[in-house]
């Protein structure tokens, strides 16, 4: 049986995340759970391996808010070569020589890829180009232009060098921004050309990767521990079941803070009863309403 909440997952490399998902469907059409709704917090690419989210059940309504928190990526940049996918699965774009880089070249080329920018994403990407992912486009053999988006990254270190073959690269960033588009740009930016050659996404806001073969799932008060909460007594959450408003009452804080200098998410007020998450809460003239009713609590 596959329980309603927030599954984490290690993706393996040559999974996809459909291919996760699939694995989850089965397993719910094998507990006879053939209507349950199921989708995943953020994608990785089929050579990247690491924490992935499954959302299952009352908890795909949360899928939005898990967009905008942190999440970090250790990745392997291949130093002299730019290729189509900026990835190593995509075909090579010329050679470079790589001769002069060292470690306090590379640490001086982070600085400028700090905090907002725009960044243009790779043609093979998932982002939407008139509806469609860039990437079904350009598998057709489709001309596909991207238009930069504007991402966050928190902070960048280099973890290791093997020069002048590669890289190892620890980064934390917003939800949007694509590690591949960072090593082209830094190869671009270095003269010598670069594409990413592994990719292990270690942890998302809170949450780490809970490793491969292992799975841990999330409901009640772990689930959006970045939001305040108000605890409901049964009364106030049979009020919030029909619709009703209930006094603003105490918010109790959050129990984990985003990092020092991290973009607010916009985190809503948690409803919590019972150690259930039965409902997220907006202001209102009469008090606090749902916007999301998480029918049943997770």
């Amino acid at each position: 049986m596959v329980e309603s909440g927030i599954h984490l997952v290690h993706k393996t490399v040559g999974q996809s995340s459909f291919d996760v998902i699939r694995g989850f469907k089965h397993r719910a059409y094998e507990a006879g759970q053939k209507k349950l709704a199921l989708g995943h917090g953020g994608t990785l690419d089929p050579f990247a391996k690491g924490l992935l989210l499954v959302l299952a059940g009352q908890a795909t309504r949360l899928m939005e808010l898990m967009h905008p928190l942190p999440k970090t990526y250790v990745a392997e940049v291949a130093w002299g070569v730019e290729t189509d996918t900026c990835d190593l699965q995509g075909l090579p774009l010329g050679e470079a020589v790589v001769a002069d880089l060292s470690p306090e070249l590379l640490d001086a080329a982070l600085a400028p890829f700090l905090g907002w920018a725009d960044q243009v994403p790779p043609a093979t990407s998932a982002k939407k180009i008139d509806g469609e992912a860039a990437y079904k486009k350009a598998h057709r053999g489709e001309i596909v232009l991207m238009k930069p988006s504007r991402v966050f990254l928190l902070s960048a270190r280099w973890l290791s060098h093997d020069l002048p073959r590669a890289s190892r690269l620890e980064i934390t960033c917003r939800g949007g921004f694509y590690v591949r588009s960072l090593a082209r740009d830094l190869g671009r930016a270095l003269g010598c050309g670069a594409h990413l050659s592994a990719l292990h996404r270690t942890a998302i806001g809170p949450w780490t990767d809970p490793g491969e073969g292992c799975e841990r799932l999330l409901k009640g008060t772990d689930l959006l521990p970045w939001c305040p909460s108000r605890l409901l007594s049964e009364e106030e959450a049979e009020h919030l079941s029909h619709g009703r408003a209930i006094p603003v009452g105490e918010n109790h804080p959050a129990t984990w803070v985003l990092p020092e200098g991290f973009p607010d998410p916009g985190a809503p007020l948690r409803a919590l009863n019972d150690d259930r998450l039965v409902a997220l809460l907006k202001p209102a003239e009469d008090g606090l309403r749902t916007f999301a009713n998480l029918r049943g609590g997770l």
